[in-house]
């Protein structure tokens, strides 16, 4: 009886030892080919970008780019069928990913950031990860669970590539598709995965191994800056469901009065370049870094944040594309930064924990975004940072910029819920 255990946990280790091989392969091989190709996406959309700014007048042919993705998405059959909320269909529900969704994201992505469409880029690398993966998942006769897996492990070496922040692109995906449940199942693929498109985006100079955003000047947690922090995340909170809730009503708004997805696209473009030339300014287009980084040096605007999230709701609900992440952390950093005159808090750390706030609170992903935090600012600032997440995470209620996100426990109560963001 004895021998026939050992013989059988023998077995089941063996197995164990097969399936740990065989996903640090598949995930290396995805990690190298997803790497390389969002590289050179990067590539892409710092051209756009700086072409953009050397010829500022470019943004006059915002509405000319959004009907060219229109028709692009028309031409290939794709509509709708598209974005974030897709891949999180093909690991929930094993959702068909067509290959054309990869090369049909990174194309109208740049085309938006070379018009000067305000959007981010890594909801477009998640959607190039999880096509990729699924079509690995196909060349390598993957079963539908395995193919689930690879799908993740893909969407986080497409993230790790672009945000410079492995631990929390192994992380992201296995958090952000059912919040209240990880998928552990694939920790081994999506931590090799990420590591090797990190080290492939090193090698092609897209990011470094220093910290980007350093937070040095940090006062003693235990005592008044403690409970000042507080009121931040508060504000997180507020701010990044006010951002979802204005995302769906944008959307809503467009489709309900502007049918033609031509006309839409057109006049939402229109619009955003009407809001920049009557503010003459050029700040809440494209990406934003260039403000994230001034919003660490010094107090940003009170309204930076306000206009960022309204640029950004026009673009991307008329049908402009890149993703939604990176303007949440331009809103957060900058709200941030203007609220450290008001906390008598340092304006980095208050730009630090306006960016993760923000990001917790539209992504429902705390422990992503604490991890983010510790890559992107170091660990000197870990209690406000995982004070400004916990609260923001909570207050921020059942809101998603995901639709497709399944909320399956109360942020509240040990509770299965298994609800809708937004509803």
């Amino acid at each position: 009886m004895e021998k026939k255990r050992l013989n059988e946990g023998m077995s089941e280790q063996g197995k164990l030892f097969a399936s740990m091989f065989k996903w640090i392969i598949l995930a290396t091989v995805s990690g190298a080919v997803i790497g390389a190709c969002a590289s050179m996406f990067a590539k892409g959309i710092t051209w756009a970008t700086e072409f953009r700014m050397a010829n500022p007048f470019i943004v006059i042919g915002l509405p000319i780019g959004g009907a060219f993705i229109v028709w692009m998405y028309h031409f290939t059959k794709q509509g709708n069928n598209s974005g974030t909320n897709l891949m999180m269909k093909a690991v929930r529900e094993g959702e068909y990913i067509p290959l054309r969704v990869a090369p049909l994201i990174l194309i109208s992505t740049i085309i938006t950031h070379f018009f000067g469409g305000s959007s981010g880029r890594e909801g477009a690398a998640l959607q190039f990860g999880g096509s990729v993966g699924n079509f690995l998942g196909k060349t390598f006769h993957l079963n539908e669970d395995d193919t689930k897996i690879i799908i993740l492990a893909s969407m986080s070496a497409a993230f790790s590539t672009l945000f410079g922040t492995p631990l929390a692109a192994a992380i992201f995906p296995m958090e952000v598709i059912s919040i209240g449940v990880m998928y552990y199942s694939a920790l081994v693929p999506c931590v090799f995965a990420s590591f090797v498109a990190q080290h492939i985006s090193l090698m092609f100079h897209i990011r470094t191994i220093q910290t980007p955003y350093p937070v040095e000047d940090i006062p003693s947690f235990y005592g008044i800056s403690g409970i000042k922090i507080m009121a931040l995340a508060i504000a997180c909170a507020f701010v990044g469901s006010l951002f979802c809730i204005m995302l769906r009503r944008t959307e809503g708004f467009y489709e309900a009065n502007m049918e033609n997805k031509y006309i839409r696209v057109a006049i939402g473009g229109f619009i955003v370049v009407i809001f920049s030339f009557v503010l003459q300014t050029q700040d809440y287009l494209g990406l934003g870094t260039q403000i994230i980084h001034s919003s660490f040096a010094e107090a940003s605007r009170p309204e930076a944040f306000l206009l960022k999230l309204i640029f950004t709701c026009l673009t991307l609900c008329a049908g402009y594309k890149g993703g939604e992440i990176v303007p949440s952390l331009f809103i957060g950093a900058t709200m941030g930064s203007a609220m450290s005159l008001l906390l008598g808090l340092p304006v980095e750390l208050c730009a630090a924990c306006g960016m993760v706030g923000v990001f917790c609170a539209v992504t429902n992903s705390p422990i992503s975004s604490m991890l983010i935090a510790f890559e992107l600012f170091g660990f000197e600032g870990m209690p406000y940072f995982c004070v400004v997440v916990a609260i923001s995470y909570m207050l921020s209620g059942y809101y998603s910029l995901y639709s497709e996100q399944k909320i399956v426990y109360s942020k509240i109560r040990p509770r299965f819920i298994n609800r809708n963001p937004n509803s």
